[in-house]
């Protein structure tokens, strides 16, 4: 079973620095109120992921440091813990895992596994499956019913199907949600699917096509100025083959001449080449402007119909985009949001088909996880009872009622009803002896009592949790030394499976204690701080003495630590079932000493 073997802890409130060696069974950690107890707890929560705050951090340090050490070389290899630390790409280091957290002044926080640094969610997460810490007034989540149905899916292993149902219900109420949506908004896009209609019918009469605007354009130009074209054109053509010496009947003339001159001085034949070609292009000019003038017709008929089709444009444009590539693209936009608006109807009735599904799948989890619950429960009650009496807690009675459950004739009102947690509605209720009505813990049980339930659910729960090290931070709260015995004795039956380490100011548990530890505070240099010490024999009793009768220490009540010591002992083999041992080892240690 993995095990934390090792906590360090440097500048952490009133702690400089600490380490605690930790083994299996019990461990118990004792000593005087403010001496540091539970702050050593919350260091451990903090490597586990709780939340940091750089109040924790000790006055004139500039951070805060905590480290934990578990051992997993037991754990089974392709287990679920080796599993998770796989996923966030972490492998145990000869078969240790090494957890650190440092909080800075400033706030900041920073995680690592194995030397990786991690988010602090996975602290949390890997934590969780190493440790369950038990703080002070956890018990008083026992009056919260739904911390009850909690505790109960725990026992009844259920914790798998309740998952399955949550997800189930998410996705069912994600639907509804959805199909809510649409039928809400049925009108508004009708409206829209109306508009868009208009809209696309509006750009493809106009027939548009890209570069069109430009062509209009150019044409207008030559309509609006037809007549003076004409006339410019016209002067042009004379000037070049006008009929009294043209510009090219001249050019023609005198090419000939440099032909002439390029045959009696070759030297010259360049020129005559220049010249000849120069004729070629005003030639072609010449065909080219004779043409145009041909072409130029002054309609104003022609001018009216590209003036409109300019508006025309113009007018898409202030509504669609700037040009007519936008246009066209938002007409295509506009066809594919129609298409969806009108596939709607399609998909109202695909959302109705998926949640008509849903629904079945939501009552059939919850009507399952609802009948193992009520199976289990029994079970609860009758180890809950014999553990009340173990306790001490008297002969009453545990019972976990259940409330009505909805009528499942209605599906998607079955659906509607249920929760992620599914449709029981439990409490814890007790009757504290035999022929009294049973009533609810808020209203018969003292806090010393909620903690002894608590301890009893854990010890019970013990047997089902795979979590390997428990915490408990002072539940002992509220309880006499009556009773302190035999929640010692559970603590140590429940040390038989788990490792447990407990913070208790009674010495009755205490004795039962397979490591004690001592957690004193001194001044040094004007600063408080804590200090921890493994005690063995004398040390040992004289701190169970301390704790039973004060300080100082008197021989009574060191014979009355003794014969409690030597009271557990008996105990202890008795209930493993290796018969009375031969002497207390405080006082075989005693004996080697002298």
């Amino acid at each position: 079973m993995p095990m934390l073997v090792q906590l360090s802890v440097r500048n952490l409130a009133i702690i400089r620095d600490v380490q605690l060696e930790f083994g299996p069974g019990l461990t118990a950690l004792t000593g005087e109120t403010g001496a540091g107890k539970s702050i050593l707890i919350d260091a451990l929560g903090l490597v586990l992921g709780a939340r940091a705050s750089s109040d924790l951090v000790r006055s004139g340090a500039a951070r805060a440091w905590a480290e934990a050490i578990f051992d997993l070389s037991d754990s089974p290899a392709g287990g679920a813990l080796l599993s998770q630390l796989a996923e966030y790409g972490v492998e145990p280091e000869d078969g240790q895992l090494i957890v650190t957290r440092e909080l800075q002044a400033s706030g900041r926080s920073l995680a690592r596994i194995n030397g990786q640094a991690v988010p602090a969610s996975v602290l949390s997460t890997i934590g969780s499956a190493l440790v369950d810490i038990h703080g002070q007034s956890d018990h008083l989540s026992l009056l919260k019913t739904e911390r009850q149905l909690e505790l109960l899916d725990r026992y009844a292993g259920l914790l798998g199907l309740r998952e399955e149902l949550a997800r189930t219900v998410q996705e069912y109420r994600s639907v509804r949600r959805q199909l809510e949506q649409l039928r809400a908004e049925e009108r508004e896009r009708e409206h829209r699917a109306d508009l868009l209609r208009y809209q696309i019918q509006e750009i493809e009469s106009a027939r548009l096509r890209p570069g069109e605007e430009d062509e209009l354009l150019a044409e207008r130009a030559r309509l609006q100025n037809a007549e003076r074209l004409a006339q410019l054109a016209t002067e042009v053509l004379a000037l070049l083959e006008g009929e009294e010496l043209g510009l090219l009947d001249g050019l023609r003339r005198a090419s000939v001449r440099l032909d002439e001159l390029g045959r009696l001085d070759p030297g010259q034949q360049t020129l005559a080449e220049q010249l000849r070609d120069a004729l070629y292009v005003l030639q072609d000019v010449a065909r080219t402007i004779g043409a145009y003038v041909v072409g130029i017709n002054a309609d104003p008929e022609r001018l009216t119909a590209v003036e409109d089709r300019i508006d025309t444009i113009r007018r898409l444009k202030r509504k669609y985009g700037d040009t007519i590539e936008v246009i066209l693209d938002y007409a295509e936009r506009a066809r594919c949001e129609l298409a969806s608006l009108e596939s709607s109807g399609e998909r109202i009735s695909q959302l109705e088909a998926q949640i008509a599904e849903l629904a079945a799948t939501v009552v059939r989890l919850a009507k399952e996880l609802s009948e193992r619950r009520r199976e289990a429960a029994r079970a609860l009650e009758e180890a809950m009872s014999e553990a009340m009496r173990a306790l001490r807690l008297g002969q009453g009675v545990f019972i976990v009622s259940f409330g009505d459950g909805p009528a499942i004739s209605d599906p998607l009102a079955a659906a509607d009803r249920c929760t992620e947690a599914g449709w029981d509605r439990i409490e814890f209720v007790m009757a504290p002896n035999p022929g009294q009505e049973p009533r609810s813990l808020a209203r018969i049980a003292s806090g010393g009592e909620l903690a002894r339930l608590m301890l009893a659910l854990k010890s019970i729960l013990s047997e089902v949790d795979d979590t390997p090290t428990l915490v408990f931070d002072e539940i002992d709260v509220g309880i006499g030394s009556r009773s302190a015995q035999v929640v010692g004795e559970r603590l140590w039956q429940l040390a038989r499976q788990h490792q447990v380490i407990v913070i208790s100011h009674l010495p009755q548990i205490a004795a039962f204690a397979d490591r004690h530890f001592k957690i004193t505070k001194h001044v040094v240099d004007g600063t408080t701080e804590t200090r921890v010490h493994l005690l063995h024999g004398e040390e040992r009793l004289e701190e169970l003495a301390a704790m039973l009768d004060g300080t100082p220490v008197t021989p009574e009540s060191l014979a009355n630590a003794r014969a409690m010591i030597e009271r557990v002992e008996q105990r202890k083999a008795v209930l493993t079932g290796v018969g009375a041992p031969v002497r207390s080892s405080v006082r075989s240690e005693r004996s080697v000493r002298r």
